[in-house]
């Protein structure tokens, strides 16, 4: 077999499902040929490999490139005047009423060009691709309308022309309600789906559409009509959902089919049930229970038992989880919401592909899926989730490179 590349004498976490744990593979070997691996495993069952360019690990780690399956890295503005007035007494309610909280970011964001929001993201992606994340989700969000929207997405989708890293794409609309449309949440909810939906799927800006289920957001019934107007635009969905309340948005993703449902807090014992049946993943959100001191977790015993997939990402945005480093969501995961060192893992590669709908391509050390690697100078997996300010990143293969 003649490769480009060769990675010797490594022990591997190939996440793969029908391994026991995270897929360890002592004495590992992988090989990749154009952007794809054509080997990963012991090396006593690799056939005979001729490598261009052949790299001995010396007993480092691999696992799969890090997958950021939710975050929202383009933006106007930052929130920083805000936090430091919370820290001093004001509440949200009257930094709301004077025009702040997400509307001050919509308007930042809307004042912004294209190549404003792409330069100002930059950094926080950089943030993550130095921990060894390959694939990062970015949803819009901040604009709400059509026009603003749009920019938005394209300025996400230059993401992964300046970077070498996968960007998908995601559509929300269906964030909050703009100043424009106060008191008129159906009409808002009418211009997503007849407006904006179709313009986006016809220029290929969106590889999903997501929305905002919740009491200060909007309800199942508006979230109900955006995902049909995404399903007559051949879009997959998903949701947050049960944030702050349960308004069984966790249940309506899954019967749209959702690729996941984030946050989930407030989730339910039916939502549970549902999300299980339909096979839709749990994105958990511990950066933003953190920075909004809340004390509701999400029934993390209860999605074990059901079987329900378990993903964690940075939900990295101005307002309310300014984070930008996955290793400490780990941390965050296992300290906050009790999360195994295996579910953590687990729940930034494999299962993370799984809430983009991206399995096929990433998430695991596999044949035929794509070289998205990082190398680790750690003694055991676990030093990833259990240090604290800890960066034991080698080197990070995005497609073989």
């Amino acid at each position: 077999m003649l490769c480009d590349r060769l990675w010797t004498n490594a022990r591997l976490a190939t996440m793969r499902a029908d391994l026991p744990g995270i897929g360890v593979i002592e004495d590992g070997l992988l090989a990749c040929d154009g952007e794809r691996i054509r080997f990963a495993g012991p090396a006593s069952d690799a056939p005979k490999i001729e490598a261009r360019d052949t790299i001995d690990c010396e007993g480092k780690w691999i696992t799969p490139g890090l997958i950021d399956c939710h975050t929202h890295l383009v933006h106007g503005g930052d929130r920083a005047e805000e936090f430091e007035r919370k820290l001093a007494g004001t509440s949200y309610e009257e930094i709301a009423r004077e025009g702040g909280g997400i509307l001050s970011t919509v308007r930042a964001t809307r004042a912004a060009g294209e190549e404003d929001l792409i330069e100002s993201a930059l950094p926080r992606l950089d943030a993550l691709l130095d921990e060894g994340v390959t694939t990062v989700e970015v949803k819009s969000g901040y604009g709400l309308t059509r026009d603003d929207e749009i920019k938005m997405l394209r300025a996400i989708r230059a993401l992964g022309t300046r970077r070498p890293v996968s960007i998908a794409a995601t559509f929300l609309g269906a964030h909050t309600l703009p100043r424009e449309y106060a008191g008129d949440a159906d009409g808002y909810i009418s211009a997503v789906c007849d407006e904006m939906i179709p313009a986006i799927a016809a220029e290929g800006l969106a590889d999903a559409v997501d929305g905002f289920c919740e009491t200060i957001g909007f309800s199942a019934e508006q979230i109900g009509r955006v995902f049909a107007a995404a399903g007559r635009h051949g879009l997959p969905v998903k949701l947050h959902a049960e944030q702050l309340s349960n308004l069984e948005g966790a249940a309506l993703a899954a019967r749209h089919h959702a690729l996941s449902a984030d946050h989930l807090e407030y989730l339910s014992v039916a939502g549970v049930a549902a999300m299980a049946a339909a096979g839709t993943t749990a994105v958990l959100l511990p950066g933003a229970f953190y920075f909004m001191r809340e004390t509701q977790r999400p029934p993390v015993a209860a999605l074990r038992e059901a079987r329900v997939p378990i993903a964690l990402a940075t939900d990295c945005n101005p307002g309310t989880s300014p984070l930008t480093s996955l290793l400490l969501v780990m941390n965050m995961a296992a300290t906050l919401f009790r999360l195994t060192v295996e579910e953590c893992l687990i729940g930034v590669t494999r299962n993370a592909a799984r809430a983009l709908g991206r399995s096929a391509d990433v998430g695991t050390l596999e044949a035929g899926k794509l070289c998205d690697l990082a190398i680790w100078t750690v003694e055991r997996p676990a030093e990833l989730v259990y240090r604290i300010g800890f960066n034991p990143l080698e080197s990070r293969i995005w497609r073989g490179r």
